[in-house]
C-alpha cells in the first residue's frame, strides 16, 4: 500500500487526524479574509464584462501579419477610444472585439481596419451583438443560478437536515464570491463560458459537500444512545475519513483545468479558454476548501447547540471526568506498593543472617558417627 493510501485508512479507522472542527475559528477568519479581499477587487475594479453582455461588434479579418497588440492599437483608435480585445486565430487571422459599438459606428471602424491592415473591407467579417441581448442572456443566468441555490437547499433539507442545507448555501456563496472576486482582480472577461464554469463548479462543491455530510450522517445516527464520543468529534473523524477522497478527487479536476488554463490559455493563446478555465480552476479549489473547512465545521456549531447535543456532551465530559478519577485512585495505591517495594529492595543487601544466638555452640560433624 501506497503511503498516501496508508494514511488514508489510518484517518478512516480513526487512529490519526487533524481537528479540523476545534481550529475552526481559524478557518472562519482566513475565508473571511479572502472574502473581503474579492469583494474590494469587485468594488474596485469591477467586472470585464464581455461583449455577449454589454453589446458591441466582432470583426474577424484574413490571416495579416501584423501582431496583436499593434492590431488592438489600431482598433482602438479606429474606434474612437472604445476597448479592444483581439486574439490570434489558426492561420495567421485575427478576432477583433470592441464594446459598445452600434450598427452605424460598426461600418466607418471595419473600413478603417481593413485599411490599417491593407486587406479587403468584403474580407473583414462584422457581427453586432446589441445590449439587449447581452441583457437577457444575464437575467437568464441569473435565473439559473437562483433555481439552482433553491433546488440544492430543499434537496439538502430533505435528505439532511435544515442545518446542513445552510451550511451548504453558505459554501456555495462563499465559492461564488471568492471566484467572482479573482476575476474582478485578474481582469479576465466574463463571458457565457464563465457562467457555465460558475454553475459547473457549483455543482462540484455540492458534490464534496453532500460527501461529507452523507459520512457524517451515518457516523452520528442514534448519538445519543452513546457516550465516548460529542457531536463535533463524530463530525470531526467524517472529515477526515473523507479527506484523502477529497484531496485525490480535488486534485484529479485540477490537472486538466490547469492545463486548460495555463498551458492553453497561456502558453498557446488560445484565449477563449480563459472564460471558462479559470472559473473552474479556482472554484474547484474553493470548493474543496469549503467543504472541509466552512461547511461541516459549521453544522457542528449549529448542531452543537442543540439541547439533545448540549446533554450528550455534558454526559460524555461527566464519564471521561469519572474515568479519569477512577485511573487517578488506582494509581494512588499502586504507586504506594511500589515505593514500599523499592524500600524493601534497599534495606536487603545481601542474604540474610540468622541470630548468632542460634549457631552458637553448633557445627558441622567432622568424622562417623561412632
Amino acid at each position: 500500500m501506497s503511503k498516501l493510501g496508508n494514511i488514508g485508512a489510518r484517518l478512516y479507522r480513526g487512529e490519526v487526524g487533524y481537528d479540523f472542527i476545534g481550529k475552526r475559528k481559524i478557518w472562519y477568519g482566513l475565508s473571511i479574509l479572502i472574502t473581503i479581499t474579492a469583494i474590494v477587487g469587485l468594488a474596485v475594479r469591477g467586472l470585464n464584462m464581455g461583449i455577449e453582455f454589454s453589446g458591441g461588434a466582432v470583426f474577424t479579418t484574413p490571416k495579416t501579419s501584423i501582431s496583436a497588440s499593434e492590431a488592438q492599437h489600431k482598433a482602438e483608435s479606429a474606434a474612437g477610444g472604445h476597448q479592444a480585445v483581439v486574439q490570434k486565430l489558426g492561420g495567421g487571422a485575427l478576432r477583433i472585439q470592441i464594446s459598445g459599438l452600434d450598427t452605424k459606428q460598426a461600418l466607418p471602424v471595419q473600413e478603417e481596419l481593413a485599411k490599417d491592415l491593407n486587406v479587403q473591407v468584403k474580407d473583414v467579417n462584422t457581427q453586432l451583438v446589441g445590449p439587449s441581448w447581452g441583457e437577457q442572456i444575464a437575467n437568464k443566468a441569473w435565473l439559473g443560478l437562483g433555481i439552482f441555490m433553491v433546488l440544492v437547499v430543499l434537496y439538502l433539507a430533505i435528505a439532511f437536515e435544515w442545518r446542513m442545507a445552510l451550511a451548504a448555501l453558505v459554501a456555495l456563496i462563499h465559492d461564488l464570491t471568492i471566484t467572482v472576486g479573482v476575476y474582478a482582480l485578474v481582469g479576465f472577461e466574463v463571458t457565457p463560458g464563465t457562467v457555465i464554469g460558475l454553475l459547473t463548479i457549483l455543482g462540484y462543491s455540492l458534490y464534496d459537500t453532500v460527501v461529507v455530510f452523507d459520512s457524517l450522517k451515518e457516523a452520528s445516527k442514534d448519538i445519543t444512545k452513546q457516550t465516548r464520543f460529542t457531536y463535533s468529534e463524530i463530525a470531526n473523524r467524517s472529515i477526515n475519513s473523507t479527506l484523502v477522497r477529497s484531496i485525490n478527487t480535488t486534485v484529479v479536476a485540477l490537472l486538466p483545468v490547469a492545463g486548460l488554463l495555463f498551458v492553453g490559455g497561456g502558453v498557446l493563446g488560445a484565449g477563449m479558454l480563459n472564460d471558462i478555465s479559470l472559473a473552474l480552476f479556482v472554484g474547484l479549489a474553493a470548493g474543496a476548501y469549503s467543504s472541509i473547512f466552512i461547511a461541516t465545521p459549521l453544522v457542528a456549531e449549529l448542531k452543537s447547540r442543540e439541547p439533545q447535543m448540549k446533554a450528550l456532551t455534558k454526559r460524555v465530559q461527566a464519564k471521561r471526568a469519572a474515568a479519569a478519577a477512577k485511573e487517578a485512585d488506582q494509581e494512588g495505591p499502586r504507586a504506594d506498593a511500589e515505593d514500599a517495594e523499592d524500600a524493601d529492595g534497599a534495606a536487603v543487601v545481601g542474604p540474610r543472617q540468622q541470630p548468632a544466638s542460634r549457631n552458637r555452640g553448633r557445627g558441622r560433624p567432622s568424622g562417623k558417627r561412632r
